[in-house]
């Protein structure tokens, strides 16, 4: 069933657990999610990034997603990540996507408000839930998102912008980075916790990728409810192609098999992820 993203999150607060959003741009991605979603009797958040909007037709998206959730027995949301467009935003919401967030985290703190609360209201007239971003989260190895400069968030900022803007949950800045790490992680567990005390909305990890388990548990102890991947499961898909390409009978197979392989090799990573947030071993 397809829910709101602002439901779960807080069914999630409530539990001291996390929902697994990840980052699909494919048929077999969104039916990967899903399918372990249902395996483990667990929600999930579909999230589609607005850097694959070129090569995704977002209407048509939305439409097979909401399909695929309406057979669900799981709740399912669609969430539009990281858009930095009014245009894409709008885009979203017409086509029926039950979050979207805003990053205006390029910006001084009174203009990220000004324009976080201006698409707020918008996105809330529609019954839409919002998640912004305080800080900036530094790009890692394997990603393709773009570049941020690893600001990390600030809990009095955090406090004001929630309390200006009327956003649904927070992407808090504590160290991670989108994609896998290139060092040691260095993340920030005493300022999630000051963050936390600062705002009371859920709070969202991105840079789920690469993280240690027991990092993750931690965070979501402090408050994080939601944490997106998409990384990891973009290399486990990688992996099996490159292992595929290099045997004999490779040139002979037919796409429908190797898509379907491909999807397969994404159901361990996804389902890690998803018992992992869920605390179950």
């Amino acid at each position: 069933m397809l829910c709101n993203t602002k439901q779960l999150l807080l069914a999630a607060q409530q539990e001291k657990t996390a929902v697994a959003a990840f980052n699909v741009y494919s048929l077999e991605t969104v039916q990967a999610a899903v399918r372990v979603a249902e395996q483990e009797e667990r929600p999930v958040i579909i999230a589609l990034g607005e850097r694959y909007f070129p090569t995704v037709d977002v209407e048509g998206f939305a439409a097979l997603v909401q399909a695929i959730a309406a057979k669900a027995n799981v709740p399912v949301a669609l969430h539009l990540d990281h858009a930095y467009e009014k245009a894409s935003i709008v885009r979203a919401i017409r086509s029926g996507f039950t979050s979207v967030m805003y990053d205006g985290s390029k910006y001084e703190l009174a203009e990220n408000i000004r324009r976080t609360k201006e698409l707020v209201e918008l996105a809330h007239m529609a019954g839409v839930s919002v998640e912004a971003e305080i800080g900036s989260v530094a790009r890692g190895d394997f990603s393709d998102e773009e570049e941020g400069d690893g600001t990390l968030t600030d809990p009095a900022s955090a406090q004001r912008f929630v309390a200006e803007t009327g956003v649904d949950f927070l992407a808090a800045s504590i160290g991670t980075v989108h994609g896998m790490y290139t060092g040691e992680p260095n993340i920030n567990l005493e300022l999630l916790g000051r963050i936390r005390e600062a705002v009371s909305v859920p709070l969202v990890l991105h840079g789920g990728s690469g993280t240690p388990d027991d990092v993750l548990t931690e965070a979501i102890r402090a408050g994080i409810c939601k944490v997106n991947v998409n990384t990891e499961v973009s290399m486990a898909a990688v992996a099996y192609l490159v292992e595929a390409a290099q045997q004999p009978a490779f040139h002979r197979a037919h796409l429908s098999t190797i898509m379907e392989s491909m999807q397969q090799s994404m159901v361990p990573v996804m389902a890690r992820f998803v018992r992992l947030l869920a605390h179950k071993r």
